[in-house]
């Protein structure tokens, strides 16, 4: 039998420290604090509710963040047109930057080639990994960070994220595209070949 959330499953720390993480990352998915707050409540009130639910397989953040996942789409899906985006995109100083890693046959530039990354399944196990994943995630401009993760983590069709950002199926895949390159840069800089990085 689980544990029960209100006691052994989580303390009151646990659930602070958990609470505040759901509710940036709903935030930035979101882009309001106040449907932010919602999603997180809706998650942890249904994971309390189906806490029998709960098998442990996971960790109970997995579980949780997996809730808050679909109250996320759902929210998305329910409130396409309320959200506006601020950013634009394709700014000359962000192209200058990627262009930087080709040259002018679209290869990598000589002191670009990416590094190799070791034993993916060791990353993924490693918490200090997913500490630098967040920082690099953080630091993308915030309709790549938004796009990337309705689209990879959210699990958002192409179409549902384009009418969320407002914006092209082309240009998802340019956004998307620069994400992961701002992503696999700063990933390569503050974990594969620096090391074991510091938060």
């Amino acid at each position: 039998m689980p544990p029960q959330m209100t006691s052994q499953l989580v303390d009151n720390e646990e659930l602070h420290t958990l609470r505040r993480s759901m509710h940036r990352f709903a935030t930035l998915q979101l882009g309001d604090t106040q449907w932010a707050e919602d999603a997180v409540q809706e998650a942890l009130m249904g994971a309390f509710k189906n806490q029998a639910a709960y098998a442990g397989k996971a960790a109970f953040k997995t579980w949780v963040f997996a809730i808050l996942k679909h109250k996320i789409a759902d929210a998305l899906r329910s409130r396409q047109r309320l959200v506006s985006t601020n950013v634009q995109m394709g700014d000359a100083d962000e192209e200058a930057d990627l262009g930087e890693l080709f040259d002018h046959r679209g290869m990598w530039a000589a002191d670009e080639h990416p590094a190799p990354w070791g034993s993916p399944t060791t990353a993924l196990e490693d918490k200090q990994f997913w500490k630098v994943f967040e920082l690099c995630l953080n630091g993308l401009p915030p309709q790549q960070g938004r796009a990337f993760m309705m689209r990879e983590y959210v699990g958002l069709d192409s179409s549902e994220v384009c009418t969320e950002l407002g914006i092209t199926t082309t240009n998802l895949h340019v956004v998307l595209h620069r994400a992961r390159l701002r992503l696999r840069e700063c990933l390569e800089n503050r974990w594969f070949i620096a090391g074991e990085a510091t938060c």
